[in-house]
């Protein structure tokens, strides 16, 4: 029995990145000796098991064949006659195909250091275009590594074209496909992930409706960039450089989904293009099957971001709707998301990036004055029911007019 550390554990040290997950591989061992030294099984598909002091996840040395579409069309064979090189051609680039032994020898049969050094993301083998997550995979590995200067090899490419053009794609789960998608929106340079999809075709498959639009022009006076597609990427990139969560970077991807869809005898202009884009970004959320957080934001920031740049020009009732819309009366960070999005979303343009958004008080403290309006009182007048519902408007109403008079212009 032999143990090597695989992967990302391998990668990152090299690249002298901190060392977060470590996977291993046992060369030489049967499920039975892995059992007797006191390891747990996990999973159906194949074996690994995990260790029984550090829970660190250990997985016979294994091979694999395509038996089926998808990410999880594969037969796996796992004995103890499969060889460490063997193990490691399965993996899906070469930068993640090299172990180590416990003296830091390294094993690389696949040039994967060589190819550190290019800065290239280069597939181990053909059999990578077997699987179509190695499309989104490869993309997010992009958007992480693009700061240290990688780059996808152009062969590789390719491959992933090949993919996007069979089918394969459509294959994946929505499960599996968020799950990267999430992943990679998280990266450091996220725009660089749809950057990728797009060189590949794999965006016009996945995300039609985003793919849509590049090439749809705007107004040059607000959008230097001009390209809708362009600034859709600008903004994404916003978000990382302000450390967004993960909700205010999917509700920045899908917010001007609408502009896809405008007739070409109206560009640059976009009217009413947040209403429109509304159902293209629920079939969005659909189609991944997007946790309800980030699909209520997504949708919430697609109707409602050109009030959050218009905030200084709404009338007080307007503005009451609008709160009223986010309920921040019970969920006030909701509110603030919305905030940061249209905050990235007027960063996200050419030239404008350091430019500063005065919008983001001035509907905090509209919030604030919204909230304070007291119930006790109105309470203790007698109201009830929906009598007491109209009362609390008045006065919220009352309170937001206020504070648009006392705000500086």
């Amino acid at each position: 029995m032999r143990i090597y550390k695989v992967g990302g554990a391998v990668r990152d040290r090299l690249l002298g990145k901190p060392v977060t997950d470590i996977d291993w591989v046992v060369v030489g061992a049967t499920t039975e000796e892995m059992l007797a030294k006191g390891f747990r099984p996990v999973g159906a598909d194949f074996p690994v098991f995990l260790h029984p002091k550090s829970g660190e996840e250990y997985a016979l040395a294994r091979t694999e064949r395509k038996s089926g579409r998808g990410y999880g069309g594969f037969t796996f064979h796992a004995s103890p006659e499969v060889t460490l090189e063997e193990d490691l051609i399965r993996r899906d680039l070469t930068i993640n195909a090299m172990a180590e032994d416990d003296q830091q020898n390294l094993t690389d049969p696949y040039h994967g250091q060589r190819d550190l050094e290019a800065r290239l993301l280069r597939h181990v083998s053909p059999a990578f275009a077997e699987d179509p997550l190695r499309v989104l995979r490869v993309a997010r590995f992009a958007a992480r590594y693009a700061a240290l200067g990688f780059t996808v090899a152009p062969e590789t490419l390719e491959l992933m074209q090949q993919l996007s053009e069979s089918g394969e794609l459509e294959a994946l789960t929505p499960e599996r496909s968020w799950k990267e998608i999430s992943r990679a929106l998280m990266e450091d340079q996220p725009q660089v992930f749809v950057e990728v999809l797009r060189a590949c075709g794999a965006l016009k498959v996945l995300m039609p409706e985003v793919d849509a639009l590049f090439g749809v022009p705007q107004p040059p006076a607000h959008h230097p960039e001009i390209d809708t597609g362009a600034h859709t990427l600008g903004v994404l990139q916003q978000t990382a450089i302000h450390k967004q969560p993960l909700t205010v970077r999917w509700a920045c991807l899908l917010h001007d989904l609408g502009k896809g869809l405008t007739p070409e005898e109206e560009w640059p202009r976009h009217i009413a293009h947040e209403f429109k884009g509304l159902k293209l970004i629920k079939a969005v959320n659909e189609r991944f099957k997007v946790p309800r957080d980030c699909q209520e934001l997504a949708v919430l920031v697609g109707e409602y971001h050109t009030h959050g740049h218009r905030a200084f020009e709404l009338k007080p009732s307007t503005l009451l709707e609008l709160l009223q819309s986010f309920d921040v009366y019970r969920r006030p960070q909701r509110f603030e998301e919305f905030i940061a999005a249209c905050e990235m979303d007027a960063r996200g343009r050419k030239g404008l990036e350091e430019r500063s958004y005065p919008q983001a008080d001035y509907l905090r403290g509209a919030a604030t004055a919204a909230r304070s309006v007291a119930v006790q009182p109105l309470l203790e007048k007698g109201f009830k029911g929906p009598e007491l519902g109209e009362a609390i408007k008045r006065e919220r109403l009352k309170a937001l007019k206020a504070y648009k008079e006392a705000a500086p212009t």
